[in-house]
């Protein structure tokens, strides 16, 4: 693409003008010739059918009717303003109306005219009517037009934009003087052999089909094709920079399996390793010994062993000379960590710390030098762990718990603790669908535990309407009776007008009434509370001091207790699929039968009730997330909005996957057979990467 071309200010477009450009600029982000290519329909029309009066009724979709005007009117005062006008054909008559733009219609509307009305068909009093129907004078030119245009692209377009005549109509005029002016400068950014092997229409078509297709399957094309060069770009990028940065920075290499790792193996292991963990740790240990940094992203859900496989990969590091640490987010998590790692080795097999900020200044000071001598081979924290004071002797493996928690300055903190930076592995417990986690984390090899360790039973799923609360209350005492623990989880605390719901501390009392002391006890815990209330009450649950649990949903992410084996979700429409499965997996910790109840109102919207039967159904993170993203979109999974990294103008990861695997897989190749683009064949691409900033290039794409 003519680069420069594309980067002129969208006021020198002919038909434009500065004050045009203005609104443009303000409401649509339109600031160049190429934002306004890249301003893309989101939807057609077919215009080749004319109903007539009578046929139409309110259930259809927009229609068109040819009719003539015979009279226009301004009615009703200040608020209650609108502009009504009549139109009749052979068939009936049908009053038109409007609320908005009233005098800028009204100056354009010539009774006796015969006009195009275009718009949704309702009615009012029993006859036809068109609120804000588009009015076209019919011409020759119109005539004309029926035979070929059959798509008419739809714009997306505000009222202020209106009122510079810019609504959808006027939106598509200026795009079809851009694409008259300027389709000979669209350059070709894909090697030409790309293009040939996918079956691809060259870029300059693809432009011109999507903003005025002169039929479907060309419209298909023209899609496909810049669905294509969108994912093929935003690969290109990540496996770029993964390139760059495996030739930059050499690893430590762990060349020998050695006695502690094995020792823990065979004398420790609390149960068999699934084969997923043991895939995982095989796939960790070749890129240990490769002599390149690991950047490894471990995924599995809640209670999948991913602990067990950050430790002995550890193991693996300190049997090679090197010392090892573990980052979490919050400090309760730390220190679970801690205790999980303290419990699986015993006491005389290995030293572990544990560095937060709560840590006392004696304990620290031990810490340092045990850490600057090396006698300190695992030390668990929060991020106190790369503070500038703490200093290694000799860091070779990082983990890190809870990805979207540390930035990736955070990540090269780490990397500075070393002459050579360690090899860094990143676990998280938010089952990322495949096609996301190639994008978001397209930088990191991703290895996933997808089965669940032997003896876990998986959690039974239930899904009560409000009234069956009492079976819900029985079966609650039924357990505790047993000895088991319970959560309540609420979605709020204070009473919200708009939202109705039952707040937590209704809820607390109506557990009071129903669990009466001294047989029961309540723990409860929100966001209003001080930390230390908090973790008073946290600590009287794990104690077993209490029953019951009544939060708010600051139990997402933490505590491991074995005990508590039901979680009640109130108002479960409320939340989203993940934090559904999240909260889902604070049970199911121990050998025992574990449940989850979920509760609602009976009025379901569509995507409330796909959520609810998806978790009753199904306890695979991997399945959960996928029909997440299906129902959300890719922009609300957490993280994805700040990376900017799912910026797509026509791809969609949710539905285009294949698309993107394709991709994917094509760059892949590209970088294996020429890592530094310099076949002749690739120049384009080479090209592309060098044109940082200017025109269509990859850069903006992606």
């Amino acid at each position: 693409m003519n680069s420069q071309v594309f980067q002129t200010p969208i006021e020198y477009l002919r038909g434009v003008g500065v004050s045009r450009a203005d609104v443009l600029k303000k409401e649509l982000q339109i600031f160049n010739f190429e934002d306004l290519l890249r301003h893309f329909p989101y939807k057609y029309i077919d215009r080749t059918r004319f109903y007539k009066i009578r046929d139409i009724n309110a259930d259809m979709p927009y229609v068109q009717v040819l009719a003539r005007l015979t009279q226009k009117e301004i009615v009703g005062e200040k608020h209650t303003k609108r502009l009504v006008a009549q139109a009749h054909d052979d068939t009936g008559t049908i009053e038109l109306v409007w609320f908005q733009g009233i005098k800028w219609i009204e100056k354009t509307l010539i009774p006796g005219k015969v006009y195009v009305l275009f718009g949704k068909p309702g009615s009012f009093n029993g006859k036809a009517q068109m609120a804000h129907p588009e009015m076209e004078l019919y011409s020759t030119e119109v005539q004309q037009r029926k035979g070929n245009l059959t798509l008419q692209p739809a714009y997306s377009s505000t009222e202020k934009l209106k009122q510079f005549s810019l609504d959808s109509k006027g939106i598509q005029k200026l795009v079809a003087v851009l694409l008259e002016q300027q389709l000979k400068d669209i350059d070709e950014n894909l090697p030409l052999y790309i293009i040939n092997r996918f079956k691809l229409i060259d870029r300059a078509s693809a432009y011109r089909h999507i903003h005025f297709p002169e039929d479907t399957a060309k419209l298909n094309e023209a899609i496909h094709r810049l669905k294509f060069e969108e994912l093929f770009f935003l690969q290109f990028r990540l496996l770029r920079s993964k390139l760059l940065h495996t030739q930059k920075f050499k690893g430590n290499v762990f060349g020998t399996v050695g006695e502690l790792f094995n020792q823990f193996y065979h004398e420790k292991l609390p149960f068999p390793l699934t084969n997923a963990q043991k895939r995982v740790l095989k796939e960790i240990r070749q890129d240990t010994q490769r002599g390149v940094q690991m950047n490894r992203l471990l995924q599995g859900d809640v209670g999948s062993g991913k602990t067990v496989v950050a430790l002995m990969s550890m193991l693996i590091a300190i049997d090679n000379g090197f010392q090892t640490c573990i980052m979490a987010p919050t400090e309760i998590l730390a220190n679970q960590h801690y205790q999980t790692i303290k419990e699986l080795v015993g006491d005389d097999f290995i030293e572990v710390g544990l560095l937060t900020g709560s840590t006392p200044q004696k304990n620290r000071k031990v810490l340092h030098e045990q850490l600057e001598n090396g006698q300190l081979k695992i030390l668990v924290g929060t991020h106190a762990l790369i503070e500038d004071k703490v200093q290694y002797q000799n860091l070779g493996f990082v983990v890190i718990d809870e990805q979207h928690r540390f930035g990736v300055e955070q990540r090269a903190k780490l990397w500075r603790k070393n002459v050579i930076p360690p090899h860094i592995l990143v676990m998280t417990a938010t089952p990322i669908p495949r096609t996301l986690a190639m994008t978001l984390y397209g930088d990191l090899d991703i290895s996933v535990i997808d089965e669940l360790p032997a003896g876990r039973k998986p959690i039974q799923t239930v899904h009560y309407y409000d009234n069956q609360r009492l079976r819900m209350f029985g079966f609650m005492k039924q357990e505790i009776a047993k000895g088991r623990q319970v959560y309540v989880v609420y979605p709020l605390i204070q009473e919200s007008e708009k939202l109705d719901l039952k707040n937590l501390m209704d809820g607390t009392e109506v557990m009071a009434r129903e669990f009466p002391l001294p047989d029961f006890r309540i723990s409860i815990v929100h966001g209003k509370l001080k930390t230390t209330e908090k973790q008073f009450e946290m600590n009287r649950f794990i104690k077993g001091e209490t029953q019951i649990m009544v939060a708010t949903t600051v139990i997402e992410v933490g505590v491991n207790i074995p005990n508590a084996s039901i979680m009640i979700i109130e108002n479960a429409e409320r939340f989203g699929l993940s934090q559904l499965h999240q909260l889902r997996g604070r049970v199911g910790r121990g050998a025992e039968q574990s449940y989850c109840i979920l509760m609602s109102s009976h009025k379901l919207s569509h995507d409330g009730k796909i959520r609810l039967d998806t978790m009753v159904k199904t306890n695979n993170g991997f399945e959960i997330a996928e029909t997440d993203l299906q129902l959300r979109g890719p922009g609300n999974i957490e993280g994805t909005q700040q990376s900017g990294v799912l910026d797509l103008k026509v791809a969609n990861i949710a539905t285009d996957q294949e698309l993107l695997i394709t991709a994917r897989k094509c760059v892949e190749e590209i970088f294996q057979k020429d890592p530094q683009l310099e076949l002749p064949e690739n120049q384009i691409l080479h090209q592309a990467l060098n044109t940082k900033g200017q025109g269509l290039s990859w850069n903006k794409i992606s």
